[in-house]
């Protein structure tokens, strides 16, 4: 694993002090539920592992992410707040609800997108970028894959620009997995999102209490009558509520704010 500890001004990963993950329904923690209702994720459990390398109290967290936000709409309402909030880390995860949208150029976002992290990067200690997900056996969303690849590459380029560490979704081999999936198909489950966060703890040069990519215990097979009972049940549920949002031009986060807009002790 590459050497990480280059992107914090005291050489030390494990020194951050302080976290705002900024995003859309991936970093705000949809399909992962707590006890409270409110939903976890990833950025929640990534800030777990970074405040265990601090004092108790010592570590600050900040999670600005809204579902269904758009790039444009991350850059405006999320990006000065995390500037404002300068902390020792930004994890940056945007542009993935635009490449869903029928007619949108990968190209174009990826100008958008580097601009945003030019702006964040001259603000803050470091920032972390997510490339999209490997989606070749995902209902609907396979059919994006070639977009969703050409994202991704111009992120990792991006990255690579601008000396920015990166959170390699499509190369994360366990979230392939159904199991890491909620029911709705299209946000991580509880445990897919586990395996995210220990992967950006390692990106990070944390060390971790588990690999993400370790096997999935084996699971009976599914016949093909219960596997399109499935398909049936989850189109209804959740794929034509779905498009008919987008019809209607609506958004999942229509009316929902930032789950934690401040820096406070985790």
């Amino acid at each position: 694993m590459a050497d990480d500890s280059k992107y914090f001004s005291n050489g030390a990963p494990g020194a951050i002090e302080s976290y705002a993950a900024v995003g859309d329904s991936f970093t705000e923690g949809v399909g992962d539920p707590g006890p409270d209702g409110a939903y976890i994720g990833w950025a929640d459990r990534l800030a777990v592992l970074l405040s265990d390398k601090q004092a108790e109290g010592d570590f600050r967290y900040a999670n600005l992410a809204v579902r269904g936000r758009l790039l444009d709409q991350i850059v405006e309402e999320q990006v000065p707040r995390a500037k404002a909030l300068a902390p020792a880390l930004v994890t940056f995860c945007a542009g993935g609800n635009d490449i869903l949208r029928p007619g949108s150029d990968p190209d174009a976002v990826a100008e958008r997108y580097e601009a945003a992290v030019a702006d964040l990067r001259e603000a803050v200690g470091a920032v972390l970028l997510c490339t999209g997900f490997d989606t070749r056996g995902v209902p609907v969303l396979k059919h994006l894959r070639g977009k969703i690849a050409t994202y991704t590459a111009h992120v990792r380029a991006i990255a690579d620009r601008h000396d920015c560490p990166v959170l390699d979704l499509w190369s994360l081999k366990s979230v392939q997995d159904r199991r890491a999936w909620s029911d709705d198909r299209l946000h991580l489950s509880a445990d897919g999102h586990t395996r995210v966060a220990l992967r950006a703890a390692q990106v990070l040069g944390l060390p971790v209490p588990a690999d993400p990519d370790q096997p999935w215990p084996p699971e009976a097979e599914r016949s093909a009558a219960e596997a399109r009972r499935d398909n049936i049940q989850w189109a209804r549920e959740h794929l034509v509520p779905w498009i008919g949002r987008r019809l209607r031009g609506e958004s999942s986060g229509d009316h929902v704010e930032p789950k934690r807009p401040d820096l406070l002790p985790l």
